[in-house]
């Protein structure tokens, strides 16, 4: 997608209470990612970096769709050997936008599995895209959890989807690219920490993306950094289309999915064959 200009800033930390840093990140157009994983030193660490790796031979090329599922399918396919090999097992989650030409224009192709995930900022306003894959989430959509309780459920952190688990299948979401839009990829490291009005408040003051993943990065270690956090901040110079609607973030639910054309609907992406 050589007419789109980027600016681009990758961050990850450990945290202040864990001993090892289990998420990985990439950050290399056409394809972002950010990968949590699970299971502890040498499981964990090991999930995510191999999400990621399954995604390497993506940077530089033109995307496609199925090129997202080969991907996933491979991920799952190393993870699950990892996982085998380790008592506690194995998992990661994932969080992804790849640049794509859909209808001869710039699209971002974004996906998730897990509770990782990617917001769409502009302007002032903020839109969750993904969807969290964890039990909190489906109690709130099922109407048995309000969302302002989301924050306080004991078991908000266990997640029903995960790349290595039972079920590894991706929802997916093809946005137009817009030129003064920035997006945010993330670990739950950030969003469990820092409210979805703060993320916001950050995006909007902070200038350049190495300016914005640092104060991102700063405020999930004062929230307490319980956790490894990890974002990429990606910005949209040039080279795309002038505008889209963006609809704001509603507490504990992500956004519908930014283009009308599509809204309401999902690729079903599925990490294996």
């Amino acid at each position: 997608m050589t007419s789109v200009t980027l600016s681009v800033a990758a961050r990850t930390d450990t945290g202040l209470v864990r001993a090892v840093n289990e998420d990985s990140v990439l950050a290399a157009s056409p394809i972002f990612i950010v990968a949590d994983g699970m299971g502890g030193h040498e499981a964990g660490d090991r999930a995510s970096a191999a999400v990621v790796a399954a995604f390497e031979p993506l940077v530089g090329t033109e995307v496609a769709l199925v090129d997202i599922r080969d991907a996933l399918a491979r991920a799952a396919s190393v993870v699950e050997g990892i996982a085998a090999a380790h008592m506690r097992g194995a998992g990661s989650t994932v969080a992804g936008a790849a640049l794509v030409e859909h209808e001869g224009a710039p699209h971002w192709l974004v996906f998730n599995v897990g509770d990782s995930r990617v917001y769409r900022h502009r302007g002032s306003e903020l839109a969750q895209v993904t969807i969290d894959h964890s039990l909190g989430q489906e109690l709130v959509d099922a109407g048995e959890l309000l969302p302002g309780d989301l924050a306080t459920f004991p078991q908000r952190n266990v997640i029903t989807r995960a790349i290595g688990g039972a079920d590894s299948t991706a929802d997916s979401w093809l946005l137009p690219v817009v030129d003064g839009e920035r997006l945010l990829l993330c670990s739950d490291g950030l969003c469990g920490e820092v409210s979805d009005e703060a993320i916001r408040a950050t995006l909007t003051m902070s200038g350049r993306p190495e300016s914005a993943a640092d104060a991102l990065i700063r405020r999930a270690l004062q929230a307490g950094g319980r956790d490894n956090v990890s974002v990429i901040v990606v910005d949209v110079l040039s080279g795309a289309a002038a505008s889209a609607p963006v609809h704001a973030v509603a507490p504990g639910r992500a956004a519908a999915p930014v283009d009308p054309m599509l809204e309401g609907t999902t690729v079903p992406v599925r990490a294996r064959g």
